[in-house]
């Protein structure tokens, strides 16, 4: 293109530098050329602009198909994330629910012997029962079984809500949370394999609770309504029962107490604490006591002048105690000494 121009430039200055005749001719190839010369322009200006187009309409092209594609990327991860969150619902659901419809039974014996008890309403071991079949129960008694079935587990027993009364003797149970059973005034949990329980303080109406022959080493917890506590045959070293004014009966009987604070009871009658490694014990606030059994420790001393209402005393089997201080003219209808005690209102 350059050459061409360069012909017509060079024909114009000879047109100018020739004579007037000629100049006429040259003229008209002039104009010839440069119609030409416009022509080419136009061309290559459509040309450019086609070429350009075909480039941004390509590169729309790609670029709308990009988009698609990461839309359909965007639509695909949404479709998973939600078949994943529905899949974790599901299963939620069919294994605890308390808000909603189930509570969750993992122990297959504890589902057979509400099934067996016609509490468990559809009557198939499925790990799970219908809320509304717990809150139902008032009245919760596991021993109560035509066939040997050992509980190992009572998760699900918070789902009993209702429940007054709640016996689970004689199974395998380790541990237990019973602070959602908030009516409970009685419990029975004898010969399992305790080693700990929950949620007692939280137990406003209780009244009677028995952990005996479990392996319990400490207990403590805090009650106003309590009356009867039983938890012989544990391990125990430490037993505390805060604002307890209604405690009547304490039996612990083979454990390993060293002492025993009993000041803050009362209204205590029966006290049984033999088979444990008492050396010491003072009675001076339990004026109501009626039966006292503590043979089989190691107390060095012991005064009853203070318990004019007992009827019943066990002293035996304390090898360094010889002498049990009372008062004159006291009356004990029934004592257990060995050979080497007495009662006297003389000791030294």
């Amino acid at each position: 293109m350059n050459n061409y121009i360069c012909k017509i430039q060079c024909k114009m200055r000879d047109n100018i530098l020739a004579p007037e005749s000629a100049r006429k001719i040259n003229n008209s190839s002039l104009e010839d050329g440069l119609k030409r010369q416009g022509h080419f322009f136009r061309i290559e200006t459509i040309r450019k602009r086609n070429k350009q187009w075909k480039v941004e309409r390509r590169f729309k092209l790609d670029f709308i198909a990009g988009a698609k594609f990461l839309r359909n990327v965007f639509i695909l991860l949404s479709l998973i994330t939600l078949i994943f969150v529905i899949a974790s619902c599901t299963k939620d659901d069919e294994h605890a629910d308390p808000i909603n419809h189930f509570v969750y039974i993992p122990d297959n014996q504890f589902e057979s012997i509400l099934i067996e008890q016609n509490i468990d309403s559809d009557g198939v071991v499925n790990q799970k029962i219908l809320k509304t079949d717990a809150l139902n129960v008032t009245h919760l008694d596991l021993n109560l079984s035509a066939s040997n079935m050992y509980i190992e587990d009572l998760t699900g027993i918070k789902g009993f809500t209702n429940i007054t009364f709640l016996s689970a003797s004689g199974h395998l149970i380790r541990d237990i949370d019973l602070s959602h059973n908030t009516l409970l005034d009685t419990v029975l949990l004898q010969a399992n394999e305790l080693h700990s329980i929950y949620g007692l303080s939280k137990l406003d109406n209780l009244i009677k609770l028995d952990l005996s022959w479990n392996v319990l080493d400490s207990l403590s917890f805090k009650s106003e309504t309590i009356e009867i506590l039983l938890a012989t045959n544990n391990h125990l070293k430490f037993v505390e029962v805060e604002n307890a004014d209604k405690l009547k009966g304490i039996i612990l009987t083979s454990n390993k107490l060293s002492s025993v604070n009993l000041d803050t009871y009362p209204l205590l009658e029966t006290l049984l604490l033999s088979d444990n490694l008492l050396q010491t014990i003072d009675l001076g606030q339990n004026t109501n006591l009626n039966y006292l059994y503590i043979s089989i420790n190691s107390l060095s001393e012991l005064s009853v002048s203070s318990n004019q209402n007992l009827v019943d005393l066990r002293v035996d089997r304390n090898p360094d105690l010889t002498c049990i201080h009372i008062n004159n003219n006291q009356e004990i209808p029934s004592v257990s000494l060995s050979e080497y005690q007495e009662l006297s209102a003389n000791c030294n």
